[in-house]
């Protein structure tokens, strides 16, 4: 085929480039677009010669973008998804129907306590809307969010990386949590050296509130024992409830119906933002624009929630 056909099928070929950019692979973005391989590598080959700038860094089955290929990207991804979200965004606005569907990453205390009732009153709308929610917090809601298989992130975020944007919703407490009863369960403050008394019942390191704990005792020079480490915020207020140990957990968690004692700790640990994550530059389906909406506060509503 001629170049001057591809140059013609230019929509075509920030397409392939794109989904290639996002998934780092030639081949996966073959499978996306229902064509060989070569076809795809053709494509792009196309564009590199139609701009006179080498795009992707080809180092095995695995590709990386150039400079100029974060450049292309940055300008040409807006452009396809608006494309391709164009047959939803017309139906929306000739006959005010929402079509598609709907993915959204977020991590486990996400989709456990602040979703719920998003996700319900979302459903009651458009119930003709499939949602699926991905479980991915911190940087691996942000790559899902950057391969484009997410419509956005809802979560905490330490660091906002450049292409990304976050609108905070709500903020939360860390707490220490104990059985009632408890030696420290009646007191309205407590102490890192009191509390490090006490065996801790931890989440994994690599959940983010780990994280915390461990650079505070850290800062204050100060070690803890772990009696046990256990995935999920659930099974960790289960087995305080037991007497097996303490905790320090997000408020986000904490629904008032465990049968544990709280005990605030804000001159050790600050409060955490959980908020909306969106790609900057990117048009949200009419689908993620709705739920958005339900999402973000109305003006000059207070949205803080701490425990």
């Amino acid at each position: 085929m001629s170049r001057r056909y591809y140059k013609q099928n230019r929509l075509k070929q920030l397409r392939a480039f794109c989904l290639a950019a996002q998934a780092q692979s030639m081949s996966r973005a073959a499978q996306q677009m229902h064509l060989s391989q070569p076809s795809i590598s053709l494509l792009i080959q196309s564009l590199e010669s139609d701009l006179g700038s080498r795009l992707f860094l080809r180092q095995g089955p695995r590709i990386g973008l150039t400079t100029e290929g974060r450049t292309l990207l940055d300008l040409a991804l807006p452009l396809v998804e608006s494309v391709e979200s164009l047959p939803a965004a017309f139906q929306e606005r000739c006959n005010n129907l929402v079509t598609g569907n709907l993915n959204i990453a977020a991590g486990e205390s996400t989709t456990l306590y602040l979703l719920p009732d998003y996700v319900n009153r979302f459903a009651e709308l458009y119930p003709h809307i499939p949602v699926t929610l991905h479980n991915a917090s911190g940087n691996d809601g942000v790559a899902l969010l950057r391969a484009g298989t997410v419509d956005f992130a809802v979560g905490p975020m330490l660091q906002v990386p450049p292409d990304v944007a976050f609108t905070p919703l709500l903020s939360y407490a860390p707490v220490l949590i104990a059985p009632r009863g408890h030696a420290l369960a009646g007191r309205k403050r407590v102490t890192l050296e009191q509390i490090r008394e006490w065996p801790l019942i931890l989440p994994p390191r690599q959940m983010s509130t780990r994280g915390f704990i461990d650079i505070v005792f850290q800062q204050h020079n100060l070690d803890y024992t772990m009696k046990m480490e256990a995935g999920g915020w659930e099974v960790i207020k289960k087995y305080v409830e037991m007497g097996l140990g303490i905790s320090i957990v997000t408020s986000i968690c904490l629904t008032g119906n465990e049968n544990l004692a709280r005990i605030p700790l804000p001159e050790y640990f600050p409060e955490r933002s959980y908020g909306l994550i969106e790609r900057r530059g990117r048009i949200p389906s009419p689908a993620a624009r709705r739920f958005i909406d339900l999402l973000r506060p109305e003006p000059d509503t207070k949205t803080r929630k701490t425990g």
